[in-house]
């Protein structure tokens, strides 16, 4: 055979080699999968556990914890911001509902659980008649029963220091849970809420002492509907004078969507300089 043919049947067996192999799925390095029940609902769920990477070098010390709502959205620019902004935390996602009817996901997707799950008002949306709102407080159940109790009994974990991250409608999940169940976690961030609807729907703020770090924000273009009720929940905040309460009411630029990944960078700092304040 001529060694241009050679050449060129060398060439067609590499590339048939390259075309056949599958693509390989890209793994968060330190990140774990690990599904979980609802004990109350038996609703099935995932929580996503990113570790530092000093973790698995000094056995002996117990870590902080930012537990986040809507995962999927949220892992790579908090994975990221911790990486660089405050390395020696766990990251702890917690999924959507995995076993949604499969009406559910086909209509609204497979974040349709978030619609549920996130809201404390019964009162449904004709845009989502199939959905049953107001399953806030049994999400916050199954996040403190379970998914919290889950990952202190499994990892080396300091339950004084935990921290909540949510954005928009988590967001407001965030500011349902510190406003019901203060205390759930230490810190809390909730990043361009709609807080009017906790006043609309008549729900009342715990009569408890509330023991607290608060970051809070909305974007400078996002509709002004939202800037006043911000600033009046901060208000309603300040006004109850607890002395472990402080607040972070922070602006940041741009839309809904686009102020979300400064509003990551930016709480993930603050949590940074919490941490450099109690050393």
């Amino acid at each position: 055979m001529k060694p241009s043919l050679i050449l060129i049947s060398l060439f067609l067996l590499f590339y048939t080699n390259l075309s056949a192999s599958e693509p390989e799925s890209y793994e968060m390095p330190r990140t774990q999968v690990v599904p979980i029940q609802d004990s109350k609902s038996k609703g099935q769920y995932e929580l996503y556990i990113k570790l530092p990477e000093s973790y698995s070098k000094n056995s002996d010390k117990a870590y902080p914890v930012i537990y986040y709502t809507d995962a999927v959205w949220h892992i790579e620019s908090l994975s990221a911001s911790t990486e660089f902004i405050l390395e020696d935390a766990i990251l702890v996602g917690i999924s959507w509902r995995k076993d949604i009817a499969d009406d559910l996901q086909e209509q609204y997707g497979e974040h349709a659980s978030r619609f549920t799950d996130y809201s404390f008002w019964k009162k449904g949306n004709p845009k989502h008649p199939k959905l049953v709102f107001g399953q806030a407080n049994n999400h916050l159940a199954f996040i403190r029963n379970d998914a919290i109790k889950f990952v202190e009994k499994n990892y080396r974990t300091d339950p004084s220091n935990r921290s909540y991250f949510g954005y928009s409608l988590s967001g407001l999940f965030g500011a349902y849970i510190l406003v019901t169940q203060p205390d759930t976690f230490k810190n809390y961030i909730l990043g361009s809420p709609s807080v009017d609807l906790l006043s609309r729907y008549n729900v009342e703020f715990t009569n408890k002492k509330v023991n607290a770090n608060v970051f809070i924000s909305r974007g400078t273009l996002e509709k002004e509907k939202l800037h006043e009720p911000i600033s009046e929940f901060v208000s309603l905040l300040k006004a109850r004078n607890d002395t472990a309460l402080s607040i972070e009411n922070a602006v940041i630029e741009g839309s809904h969507k686009t102020a979300f990944p400064m509003t990551a960078v930016r709480a993930v700092t603050w949590l940074a300089g919490l941490a450099s304040e109690e050393e």
